[in-house]
């Protein structure tokens, strides 16, 4: 039996309109981290991070899934809409520690989290749109991802190695449009291994 997909019920509230909601993409990165459950608890990670946490729905998740005493869960989006959300959604997992922070990627937290991410988690905003539609709107920060769905991911990619601790893992949630076997080659020329 599976974990339960966490609490986002509050997300039908008006405040909460800009958020991006739990769709198919959210539950692969889910059935991810529990298909990897044995081998993330190996790792014992000490810090995870989820960038552009939307819902929270996956931070909460891992969450349920790492060991609450050992791990500390830091979820970031540039919409103060999701760092709420995110807020409400992970306060329903108990004895986890979670934070929240409003920032690009790991803008803010960068120079203290550099080569001690242990968990990296990304669902970026991948769908194919013109460049100009990329950051127009809350909403659209959350899908809008440019030329191939890439141009904000691109941004990140440089960085990941940089972020992960030696052993730390990095998921990504990716679509066909956005060249997954280019990205697996572009975080090789950074020392990553990857695999879809």
């Amino acid at each position: 039996m599976g974990l339960p997909t966490p609490d986002t019920a509050h997300l039908g509230r008006p405040e909460y309109a800009t958020v991006y909601e739990p769709a198919e993409d959210t539950y692969l990165l889910l059935d991810a981290l529990e298909n990897d459950r044995v081998e993330l608890h190996s790792l014992q990670p000490s810090i995870c991070v989820e960038i552009g946490s939307g819902s929270g729905c996956v931070s909460a998740f891992l969450g349920q899934v790492l060991d609450p005493t050992r791990c500390l869960i830091i979820s970031t989006d540039i919409n103060p809409a999701a760092n709420r959300a995110t807020r409400e959604t992970t306060a329903k997992i108990p004895h986890a520690t979670f934070e929240q922070c409003r920032t690009r990627f790991v803008h803010a937290l960068d120079s203290r989290l550099r080569g001690n991410i242990d968990v990296l988690l990304f669902n970026p905003p991948y769908v194919v749109t013109p460049s100009a539609e990329i950051d127009v709107t809350a909403e659209a920060s959350a899908w809008a991802g440019g030329r191939h769905g890439r141009e904000v991911l691109d941004q990140l990619l440089p960085q990941i190695s940089g972020l992960l601790s030696p052993n730390g893992r990095f998921y990504l949630v990716v679509i066909e449009e956005n060249k997954p076997e280019e990205i697996i080659d572009i975080l090789a020329q950074y020392g990553l291994e990857g695999k879809q």
